[in-house]
């Protein structure tokens, strides 16, 4: 069995349950998780472990799922938020899948120093969308804000996938879900997709519905925020595709030109049914969907194949999401051209909710 199958077969667990040995196997090892949360939070709690505080406030874009909720769009919209409250902002990520390691600085103020491959598919792609936005990653979160605040004077960081992370003390807790199906199956990994129990929602300042089409798709959000995270404003908010360009020459074209075209669609996302809502908005004629396990990095070879895929289908192109061009940016091929689409996160309600909790944090100067 291929590593993507199984992921999938996992993806698909989380989503809808196991069944059999599967299914008894993890739900036995879910107790040994529970209680390392619990063990992590009781050092916390009596001080054994502390979170260290920063000369400047610290915004956390987190989840309390594995994946697909709409984390880096997130940061690139609190980003600009920060900056129109007059901070200089600084981004900081683990950089998840990196060859490099330590502390690294992927972008400063004037230009992008670090490959896709040493800084992590997500840094790279925020440092390309905030050109002049120092965007650091590192392992230990604190001694990489630290040097964002140190060497390019961030007087707000912004902390990519930082609801878990402890060591660094938080002014505001952003928790980003899926509008639908938010929690999968429910449980805890790794059984299920759940970092924590839903009680952890309680932490957060602001809970981010993303990939509604509708303010009233966000109601099990609602009504999970109801239960375990009472007063705590709930935001919907959409994926909005803004610029759409041609992968090997880096030539833009308008959005809806992908209207006319026949094209296979792939993704190795964690949540490839929001780039196929979005390619449908489009009015794109999908003649298939090819889906890869998240964070996949792309080889002459996986082209080559979605190529000729694309052929026996008569589609006349490829069409990819920005975070997938990303990951398969440098590799050499040749055939059908690729065309990538980029979007954006849009708040559907309550956007004053945002702009409130950002304020509160972190006050215009």
């Amino acid at each position: 069995m291929s590593g993507s199958t199984r992921s999938a077969r996992v993806v698909q667990g989380w989503e809808h349950g196991f069944s059999g040995g599967a299914r008894i196997v993890l739900s036995a090892l879910v107790g040994g998780y529970r209680g390392l949360l619990g063990a992590r939070e009781w050092l916390y709690g009596r001080g054994l472990l502390r979170s260290r505080t920063l000369s400047c406030p610290v915004v956390s874009i987190g989840n309390l799922t594995v994946g697909g909720t709409g984390k880096t769009p997130a940061v690139d919209l609190a980003a600009g938020t920060l900056a129109d409250l007059g901070r200089r902002v600084a981004i900081v990520s683990r950089g998840y899948g990196r060859r490099s390691s330590g502390i690294q600085v992927v972008a400063d103020t004037a230009s992008i120093r670090l490959d896709p491959v040493d800084a992590g598919d997500e840094p790279f792609l925020l440092a390309r969308r905030l050109p002049g936005v120092p965007v650091v990653v590192g392992a230990n979160r604190y001694d990489a804000a630290r040097l964002a605040v140190e060497r390019f004077g961030a007087t707000a960081i912004v902390l990519d996938d930082g609801f878990q992370h402890r060591t660094l003390a938080k002014d505001l807790e952003v928790v980003m879900t899926r509008a639908r199906r938010p929690w999968g199956n429910g449980r805890l990994l790794p059984h299920g997709p759940l970092r924590e129990p839903l009680t952890a929602l309680a932490r957060a300042d602001l809970i981010v519905a993303a990939g509604a089409d509708r303010v009233e798709d966000a109601e099990e959000v609602r009504e999970a925020a109801r239960r375990h995270a009472p007063g705590v404003p709930v935001v919907a908010a959409r994926y909005v595709p803004v610029e759409s360009w041609e992968a090997e020459r880096m030539r833009p074209h308008p959005l809806g030109d992908l209207a006319t075209r026949r094209l296979l669609a792939f993704a190795g996302i964690a949540s490839p049914e929001s780039f196929a809502r979005t390619l449908d908005t489009l009015h794109v004629e999908v003649a298939d969907f090819a889906t890869f396990a998240d964070h996949h990095w792309y080889t002459a070879g996986d082209l080559a194949a979605l190529d000729a895929r694309a052929a026996a289908l008569g589609a006349e192109g490829l069409v990819t999401t920005e975070k997938d061009w990303v990951r398969l940016r440098g590799v050499a091929r040749a055939g059908r051209p690729i065309h990538v689409v980029s979007v954006r996160l849009e708040l559907l309600d309550a956007a004053r909710e945002w702009q409130r909790v950002f304020e509160r944090a972190c006050p215009r100067r």
